[in-house]
């Protein structure tokens, strides 16, 4: 956040000439033409960060704010930025983030090594000085164009030749073109996937049109806002149009397994790219392994193994031998990456539109980034005249044993309590389908994979594993909910407090948005790893790795006007979710003992190791 500041010394701005507009009035009208190119480009939500060099920029948002355009305000950087992420991500488009200079665009980059990796489309407009004033001591001047510049897709300094107007100077068209070039670049093609990009624009002082100017800038924009008729059409990547690759050395009729990372593709390939998979299993009779954020758990007609965390951890041999299909990225299961890596028949994967190298076990032949649907509809139609092979079936079979015992063990040991992978079971079930789910980094999203089962309704879930941080985690489910109309966040306690100031959105949020905590006081993903050491005195494991805070959960919400309950009992559960998910913004807090719990995961992999298999 920047204070404002008074004109830097040396640089007093000329007067402008008999009939010209002055320079506050420049920077006025060239914001404006600049957000009017990106809301012609499609870019439907703009979140605003308090500063008065982007104070221009600022004012030309509110003016355009209306259908085709939503403006919500943060008081932190870093919020902000995730805010837009999680939008982005269940939207498919793009929302900008405006922000001022200096250490304001630092704090975007949490949020925008996530949109790299994640492949979440962003848009940065970050406000600065003219290039003048760089390097000879004027106040807030740092080098925040390279801030960012490694995860950007690309980087645009506006305007590129520095001149001392700034963005007052830029041309309507190179407006045009630039908005153009910028959105396409966010929402990624064949040969990149969606990302972030970074617009840094310098504008010059004066920075601020008096009530004269802005009143004559509304009037000039009230009848083009008046004909707009609802929101702008965003343009949305299509599928890549390929030429044909083939069955990329897989074989529908030998056994073969796929194996569903998380879903990065765009919203609006979600139905494309599920038919495509209904008909290749049905084709090949091969089974499907999906991580939970793959949002394929819950889908009918899909022969699922889920308990696959549970059992894979002891080599099967007559299970290691298949052909692999895999879709995205890895999922999160380490025991699933090791038979990945110890699976000795052909794989393949196809990404959605992401040509980065996605096989960090370097297990993969071939990776193609047309699409799933993409791939599907170019294999040649004879293929899918014929039923699946009996030996496909028969292996299939295999897994689909594997499996009951799996379900069956966890239904006989998890039943309702307030343990976290107990929890994972309940909550899948009783959430509504068709709500978002957030799972936070960390354990939940991890417990969600292995104990939630296939059981529950068909949903998206949603965790921003391209970088697996807990930065902005209440912040992204906000931004999601807005997107989406309802979520519901699961997060333990340290992710919570990481983004507190999340809380704040409940002023602004129109969609709801239930925050189920799972307190385990402390980071309960360090009890799963052995850095424990008995006796305590030898190592601090409490100061060092969980790190427990003494911090009320449902009073530092309430400090900030959102609700919340803390269910004393497992049948109190169902009514307090019902409460919470008709409250606008609320909290659930769920007490669980990590220590415990990290037992309990241990002993049901224990049990699950031990499963009679085909060996």
């Amino acid at each position: 956040m920047e204070l404002p500041q008074p004109l830097d010394p040396g640089h007093s701005p000329e007067p402008p000439q008999q009939g010209q507009p002055s320079q506050e009035a420049r920077n006025l009208e060239a914001s404006l033409g600049l957000l009017r190119a990106l809301v012609a480009g499609g870019l439907g939500q703009i979140v605003l960060c308090p500063g008065s060099r982007s104070g221009p920029l600022a004012v030309a948002a509110a003016l355009l704010e209306g259908p085709s355009l939503q403006l919500v305000t943060a008081l932190d950087e870093r919020s902000a930025a995730f805010f837009a992420l999680g939008w982005g991500r269940a939207s498919g488009q793009p929302a900008a983030v405006i922000t001022t200079s200096g250490t304001a665009v630092a704090n975007l980059l949490p949020a925008v090594v996530e949109a790299d990796f994640g492949g979440i489309p962003l848009l940065l407009i970050t406000a600065d000085r003219p290039a003048q004033l760089k390097g000879c001591g004027a106040n807030q001047t740092v080098n925040q164009e390279a801030f960012l510049a490694a995860n950007v897709r690309w980087l645009a300094q506006v305007p590129a030749d520095g001149r001392a107007e700034g963005l007052a100077g830029l041309a309507p068209d190179a407006a045009f073109a630039l908005a153009g070039q910028a959105l396409g670049a966010c929402r990624g093609s064949a040969d990149h996937p969606p990302g972030p990009v970074h617009l840094n624009v310098a504008l010059a002082e004066p920075l601020h049109a008096d009530g004269q100017v802005l009143l004559a800038a509304a009037g000039a924009l009230q009848p083009v806002l008046l004909g707009a008729s609802g929101k702008s059409k965003p343009a949305s990547a299509a599928l890549s149009v390929v030429e044909p690759v083939g069955l990329l050395g897989l074989d529908p009729d030998r056994p073969g397994v796929v194996v569903a990372g998380p879903w990065r593709g765009l919203p609006q390939h979600w139905d494309g790219h599920v038919a495509a998979l209904r008909r290749w299993l049905e084709r090949s009779g091969w089974v499907l392994l999906a991580d939970s954020l793959s949002g394929l758990r819950g889908q009918e007609g899909f022969e699922q193994v889920a308990a696959y965390d549970l059992f894979l951890d002891r080599p099967r041999p007559s299970l290691d031998g298949a052909q692999v299909l895999r879709l995205g990225p890895l999922p999160a299961s380490r025991r699933l990456q090791r038979w990945l890596e110890r699976c000795h028949g052909h794989q393949v994967l196809v990404s959605e539109g992401d040509p980065r190298g996605l096989d960090p076990l370097g297990r993969v032949c071939q990776q193609v980034p047309m699409g799933l649907e993409a791939w599907v509809q170019q294999l040649p139609e004879a293929l899918w005249r014929q039923p699946p092979a009996q030996a496909s079936l028969t292996y299939s079979g295999l897994w689909s044993q594997l499996e009951a015992q799996g379900q069956q063990l966890l239904e006989r040991e998890l039943g309702p309590g307030f343990s976290e992978p107990a929890l994972a079971r309940q909550l899948s079930r009783l959430l509504p389908a068709g709500v978002a789910v957030v799972l936070a980094n960390s354990s939940p999203v991890r417990d969600w994979e292995t104990f939630a089962g296939a059981a529950g309704p068909p949903r998206p879930v949603v965790a921003f594993r391209g970088a697996s941080g807990i930065d902005g985690t209440l912040s992204l489910a906000c931004g999601v909910a807005e997107a989406l109309g309802q979520a519901v966040l699961i997060t333990g306690d340290l992710a919570l407090l990481h983004d507190s100031h999340g809380w704040l959105w409940r002023q602004q949020l129109k969609g709801r948005l239930t925050v189920v905590l799972l307190n385990n006081n402390g980071g309960g993903i360090f009890e799963q790893l052995p850095i424990r050491i008995e006796p305590a005195h030898v190592m601090d494991f409490e100061r060092l790795f969980a790190m427990p805070q003494a911090v009320d959960a449902i009073a530092l919400a309430a400090a900030f006007g959102v609700p919340g309950r803390r269910p004393q009992q497992v049948a109190d559960l169902e009514s307090d979710l019902a409460w919470a998910l008709q409250q606008p913004l609320a909290l659930i807090e769920l007490i669980t003992d990590r220590r415990l719990d990290a037992s309990r995961r241990h002993e049901l992999r224990r049990m699950g190791h031990a499963f009679g298999s085909p060996a």
